[in-house]
């Protein structure tokens, strides 16, 4: 076990040391998520008492793909968010934690006697809030849509394995087989009291809420989410893990404000919503007075404020629809 310590000691260093080299901040972290997947184990670095045949070579080819800054997400082929592990794919956008926020919103409406008995996600990409949903909300239908073939894959495969129970933290673990044949079946599943429905289409679609009931009834949901494009065009991102690796569609929102799919989103939430149901949209930091002010352009909401993330930025939209 000693040498077993030794060699995870020297693993960690010089890994760290190269992902330093790289320019990548959480050098220390990263490390020990390449070494730990690696592994391929879920326990503590200190517990291990083997280390498996190719672990050298697993790791070297991990840390020289993170090196690329290809992100640590897509190296390790998931992704933590709320209480889930997703999986991940290349051409799909990556959540980011902040995101989770838009969860807690939704909790805290059912937590003040609303029902919450539909929920929308519109532009679901990796179907991190759908998960989530029906993970949290397990008596709650949810729908999602997104415009990507390579999202729509995605999100029916996590939200499968969300509604089966099958979520591993292991940073390693894969979807199972049977979680896959339900995403691969037709788009959704019922799994006891978990019912979701993930669907193809656009949300700038004038048809969308018309042409094959991919969403469900028009004014019967009780919340719709998003986390749609929203970079304005001049916003262009530096960090090489995001130009390079998230779809740009899946980045700018178009016009010169970034707020014309977010503007889509809101038209379609307020077809979609029952009077008084929620909406939850995430922004741009710089975007909360120009979304709240596109809100009231688009009409039927009320209660429209700016919910600040964790650091205190603007970053969510949010709105009760008024009473039809």
């Amino acid at each position: 076990m000693a040498e077993v310590r030794l060699r995870v000691g020297a693993a960690i260093r010089a890994t760290r040391a190269r992902l330093e080299a790289a320019g990548i901040e959480s050098a220390d972290a990263e490390a020990r998520a390449l070494v730990s997947h690696a592994a391929g184990s879920e326990r503590s670095l200190v517990l291990l008492d083997d280390l498996p045949v190719g672990f050298d070579a697993e790791l070297e080819r991990l840390t020289t793909r993170r090196c690329t800054r290809a992100p640590l997400q897509l190296v390790l082929g998931r992704a933590p968010f709320r209480r889930l592990s997703l999986e991940m794919r290349t051409g799909v956008f990556i959540p980011r934690p902040e995101t989770e926020l838009i969860i807690d919103l939704v909790l805290a409406f059912r937590g003040d006697g609303e029902r919450v008995e539909r929920a929308v996600d519109l532009c679901t990409g990796s179907g991190a809030l759908a998960a989530s949903l029906v993970d949290e909300l397990p008596r709650t239908s949810v729908w999602g849509i997104d415009i990507s073939e390579d999202a729509v894959g995605l999100a029916r495969a996590n939200v499968a394995a969300a509604a089966r129970g099958n979520t591993p933290a292991a940073a390693g673990a894969t979807v199972p087989a049977a979680a896959r044949a339900a995403a691969a079946s037709g788009g959704g599943g019922a799994d006891g009291s978990r019912q979701w429905h993930i669907r193809r289409g656009s949300v700038t679609d004038p048809q969308l809420l018309e042409t094959g009931r991919a969403l469900g009834d028009v004014g019967t949901a009780d919340v719709v989410v998003s986390n749609p494009p929203y970079i304005p065009p001049g916003a262009v991102p530096r960090d090489p893990e995001v130009v390079e690796h998230d779809p740009h569609a899946a980045l700018f929102g178009g016009g010169e404000d970034g707020l014309e799919i977010p503007r889509a989103v809101a038209q379609a939430a307020s077809a979609l919503l029952r009077g008084g149901g929620l909406f939850v949209m995430e922004h741009a930091d710089v975007q909360g007075e120009s979304a709240r002010r596109m809100l009231e352009e688009v009409g039927g909401f009320t209660a429209i404020r700016t919910v600040s993330d964790l650091t205190g930025r603007d970053r969510f939209l949010t709105a009760r629809r008024a009473e039809k």
